[in-house]
């Protein structure tokens, strides 16, 4: 039907230009941000399944930072525990040398005078208070810290790390007491701060091998939470790296694709001007009739 008033072919081809022409922004948009999900209309279940999975990875990684604090404190621990064996030996030896009947009293003064002076290291190492290390004093700030928190006191309950995403994902670290047993003898002071144990104690020997065996045991026992944390870190990375890509292919575009859809939108967009053209020229077929 030929007629004036209305151009349904011309309405039509705008229409059609119209939606190749959002297509073309949309496809333009997603380039140029990255991300496949530009508004919330683009794939709103989408947009909410990554929105979960983004506040899971975050979790994911702070308990990776909280179970890399966790490797660090047990670290420090067993690096002072260290030290420790080190100065246990020779406390032991020098144990030995003031038995010696060949030594001179001023020889003995100097082995007791040393000896003294590793138990003053290992005290402020642990630390304490008077009430269970003797002494005259507290020693509240041993050297012996992690970030604040004492690493030779006790702690019943222990150190509670959160190794997971989800709650109740946790790992308990036990105490390294060494304000008792063995340790607390070698370190253990009267009231007027004379240590309790010397060199040429007979018993010194055995308390010092026994106390060897504390520290061997607490560095054994850190051993294995330790080994425990390395794992949960490692499971840890694995599924940051499993979560990133699951948003990455939610969220981020595929260039590759997408660039074939700009194309496509491109042309459509061009030949529907061109088409919108010819329709608006097709009224003109009816001033031929009139013309006539």
């Amino acid at each position: 039907m030929s007629v004036i008033n209305t151009n349904v072919q011309a309405i039509a081809a705008a229409r059609n230009l119209n939606r190749s022409q959002e297509l073309l922004g949309r496809s333009l948009n997603r380039l140029s941000s990255g991300s496949k999900i530009v508004n919330a209309a683009d794939d709103s279940g989408g947009l909410a399944v990554s929105g979960k999975l983004d506040a899971q990875s975050l979790r994911v990684n702070a308990a990776k930072t909280n179970v890399q604090n966790g490797i660090s404190y047990i670290q420090s621990a067993d690096g002072f525990m260290g030290g420790m064996s080190n100065i246990l030996s020779r406390m032991s030896e020098l144990g030995i040398l003031s038995q010696d009947v060949t030594k001179n009293s001023s020889d003995r003064a100097l082995y007791e005078q040393e000896f003294s002076a590793l138990q003053d290291q290992l005290r402020s190492t642990i630390g304490g208070t008077t009430a269970e290390i003797g002494g005259t004093a507290d020693i509240t700030t041993p050297l012996g810290s992690f970030n604040g928190l004492t690493l030779f006191g006790s702690n019943p309950a222990g150190l509670s790390f959160s190794i997971g995403s989800s709650v109740g994902q946790t790992m308990t670290i036990g105490e390294s007491n060494l304000r008792t047993g063995p340790m607390q003898s070698l370190i253990s002071q009267d009231s007027s701060g004379t240590y309790n144990l010397t060199a040429s104690d007979p018993a010194a020997t055995a308390t010092l091998q026994q106390a060897i065996q504390q520290i061997a045991a607490q560095r054994a026992s850190l051993g294995g939470a330790q080994s425990r944390l390395e794992l949960a870190g490692t499971t840890l990375q694995v599924e940051s790296q499993n979560l990133t890509s699951t948003i990455s292919s939610i969220r981020d575009v595929d260039v590759a694709s997408e660039s074939t859809q700009l194309a496509k939108y491109n042309i459509l967009v061009q030949s529907g001007t061109a088409m919108l053209a010819q329709a608006n020229q097709m009224p003109q077929s009816v001033l031929k009739l009139l013309q006539g």
